[in-house]
C-alpha cells in the first residue's frame, strides 16, 4: 500500500503544476516570474523631466513612469533601480547594459527601427506654451518670433526632422530663431524673461510647468504634433520588452495602470489596450488645477532642498578632493617624463598632454567611461560611474599641472644646480632640497587657477550622470519650477572658491619669507 502512494505522488504534483499553469496563463491568477525574481531591473530615466520622472521635494525620483516600472517589478518580483541619466548619453546607457530600458515619456515616432519597443502607452502631443499675456493665440503667430525646444525632443523633431510635417517646416523657416535648451525649467527662464515668445513641449510636460507656475503662462488650443511613447529596450531584446509587456496587460485588466494614470492627471493620454490604442485628444489644464497629489504648491521646502544640495555638495567635494590627491602626482610624474633626456618619453608625454588640453573635459569623461565597453567590450557595473568620474578629472588636469610644474621648474636659475653640484648635491637631493620648495612658491598661483577651475568642473559629472550639486540643483529646479536651487549651488560655488582661494593666498604669503 504504501508503494502505491508513492507511485502516485508524480501525477499529483503533474495534475497541480497544469492547474496552475492554465489559471495564471487565464489571468485568474498572478504570480511573479520565480525564474527572474530577485533580479534587477534598472530603469533609464530623465530626472528632469516632470511629471513622468523627477525627484520630489523629499529628494526622491518620482513620476508615472517610474510609478509604472514599480507595478512592474512588484509583479515580477523584480528590484526596481532608478538610474537617472543625461539623455545625451541615453544610447550607450542602454548599448553598454548599464540601464535594461529607456522609460521615460520616449517617443517611438522616427526612431522605431532604433529600439526593441513595448506598444505604445501613452498618445501624446506637441503644444505650443506662451506667457499668459501673450498676443500669440495661433500656430501662425509664431512667425518672426523666438522659439525654444529641448534638445534632441520630439518639438524639435516635429520642426527640423525627417518626418515633420510640411506645415511645420515652412513655420520653422519664418522663425525668428528656434534655440534648444538641456532643459524645459531654463526654457521657461527664456520665457518669463522675455527672451523668447514661446516653449514647444510635450503636452502632459506642459500641464505639469502650467500647475507648477500658477497663472503666468498658457497652452495654445492647436498642437504641433501628436506622438506616442513606448519603453525602449536595446534592439533585440524581445525575451526583456515581453516580459514587461504581459505585466503592463495584467495592470491595465486589474485597474492599477489606470489608477496610476489619474494619480499623475494623465488619464486622458494614456492608450494601452487590446486594440490599436487611438488617439485621446488632451485637453489644456488650467492654472487653477490641482497637482498630481491633489495640491496646490505654493512655495517650496527650503529644509528639504538644503538637505537634497547638502548631499550633492559632498558628492562634488569627493570628486574635488580625490582629483586633486591623484592629480597633482600624476601631474609632476608627467613633468619628469616631458623634461626627460629619452626622446621618445618626451614624445609620449607631449601627445598626452596635448590630447588632455586639446580635447573637451566632458568627451575624455565619456571615452573613460564607455570606452572599456565599446573598445574592449567590458561589461559595466553601475559602481563605475564613480571610478570613471575620479579618473577622468585625474587624467585631465594632471596634464595642465604638468605644464605649471615645468614651467616652475625652468624658472629656477641653472646656477643654483651648478651651485648644488659643486656643494656634493646628488640630483634627487637637489630637487628635493633646492629646486622643488622654489618651484612651488613659483607655480602657486597658476595652480591655485587651475583649482578654483577644478571646483567649477566638477558639474561636468553630469554627463556620466554622477549626481553632484549641480545636478540636483538642476533636477530640484525642474521639479518645482523654481530657479532659486540654482542660486544656491551658485553660492555654493563661489563661497567654496572663495575658501580654496583664501587657504592657497595664505600658503602663497607663508612661502614669501624673503619679503
Amino acid at each position: 500500500m504504501q508503494k502505491k502512494r508513492i507511485s502516485k505522488l508524480p501525477l499529483m504534483f503533474m495534475c497541480m503544476t497544469l492547474i496552475c499553469t492554465i489559471l495564471c496563463s487565464t489571468g485568474i491568477i498572478s504570480v511573479p516570474v520565480f525564474e527572474a525574481a530577485g533580479q534587477t531591473f534598472t530603469v533609464g530615466f530623465d530626472a528632469e523631466f516632470p511629471p513622468y520622472g523627477y525627484k520630489d521635494d523629499n529628494g526622491e525620483y518620482v513620476g508615472f513612469d517610474l510609478d509604472l516600472a514599480a507595478e512592474v517589478c512588484k509583479m515580477r518580483g523584480w528590484t526596481l533601480k532608478k538610474q537617472p541619466i543625461d539623455w545625451d548619453s541615453k544610447d550607450m546607457e542602454l548599448s553598454s547594459g548599464a540601464i535594461d530600458c529607456i522609460w521615460n515619456g520616449f517617443t517611438i515616432d522616427g526612431r522605431e527601427e532604433q529600439y526593441t519597443w513595448s506598444v505604445p502607452y501613452v498618445d501624446n502631443s506637441q503644444v505650443v506654451v506662451v506667457k499668459s499675456d501673450s498676443s500669440i493665440n495661433r500656430l501662425e503667430d509664431l512667425k518672426g518670433q523666438i522659439v525654444i525646444v529641448q534638445k534632441d525632443s520630439s518639438a524639435l523633431a516635429a520642426f527640423t526632422g525627417e518626418d515633420a510635417s510640411k506645415e511645420n517646416l515652412a513655420l520653422a523657416k519664418e522663425f525668428k530663431q528656434l534655440q534648444q535648451v538641456g532643459d524645459y525649467n531654463t526654457a521657461f527662464m527664456n520665457l518669463e524673461s522675455g527672451m523668447a515668445q514661446a516653449v514647444c513641449m510635450d503636452i502632459g510636460v506642459a500641464n505639469y510647468q502650467i500647475k507648477q507656475r500658477g497663472s503666468s503662462f498658457r497652452m495654445l488650443e492647436e498642437r504641433i504634433s501628436s506622438e506616442k511613447y513606448g519603453i525602449g529596450f536595446k534592439l533585440g531584446n524581445t525575451e526583456l520588452r515581453d516580459k514587461v509587456q504581459e505585466s503592463l496587460f495584467r495592470m491595465k485588466e486589474n485597474g492599477s495602470f489606470d489608477e496610476i494614470a489619474k494619480k499623475w492627471g494623465l488619464e486622458t493620454s494614456v492608450c494601452l489596450d487590446t486594440g490599436a490604442g487611438s488617439v485621446v485628444k488632451d485637453e489644456p489644464v488650467s492654472s487653477s488645477d490641482k497637482t498630481a497629489d491633489g495640491e496646490n504648491k505654493n512655495g517650496s521646502d527650503y529644509l528639504s532642498m538644503f538637505l537634497q544640495l547638502l548631499d550633492g555638495m559632498k558628492a562634488t567635494l569627493i570628486i574635488f578632493v580625490l582629483t586633486l590627491v591623484f592629480s597633482l602626482p600624476l601631474g609632476l610624474l608627467l613633468t619628469f617624463i616631458r623634461m626627460s633626456k629619452f626622446r621618445i618619453l618626451q614624445v609620449i608625454a607631449k601627445v598626452y598632454i596635448s590630447i588632455m588640453r586639446g580635447t573637451p573635459l566632458m568627451l575624455q569623461l565619456l571615452v573613460v567611461c564607455f570606452g572599456p565597453y565599446y573598445i574592449f567590450g567590458i561589461p559595466l557595473d553601475d559602481s563605475y560611474r564613480f571610478y570613471a568620474v575620479v579618473i577622468g578629472f585625474s587624467i585631465n588636469y594632471a596634464a595642465y599641472f604638468a605644464e605649471i610644474f615645468r614651467a616652475g621648474i625652468q624658472a629656477v636659475p641653472d646656477g643654483q644646480r651648478e651651485a648644488a653640484s659643486i656643494l656634493g648635491y646628488s640630483n634627487s637631493q637637489t630637487f628635493g632640497r633646492i629646486i622643488f620648495p622654489q618651484m612651488v612658491k613659483n607655480v602657486l598661483p597658476p595652480v591655485t587657477n587651475e583649482i578654483i577651475t577644478l571646483v567649477k568642473d566638477t558639474s561636468l559629472a553630469f554627463v556620466l550622470t554622477y549626481t553632484e550639486i549641480f545636478t540636483i540643483a538642476k533636477q530640484i529646479a525642474a521639479a518645482q519650477a523654481n530657479i532659486i536651487p540654482l542660486f544656491a549651488a551658485g553660492i555654493f560655488y563661489y563661497v567654496f572658491n572663495a575658501l580654496v582661494a583664501f587657504i592657497m593666498s595664505s600658503i602663497e604669503k607663508k612661502l614669501s619669507y624673503y619679503k
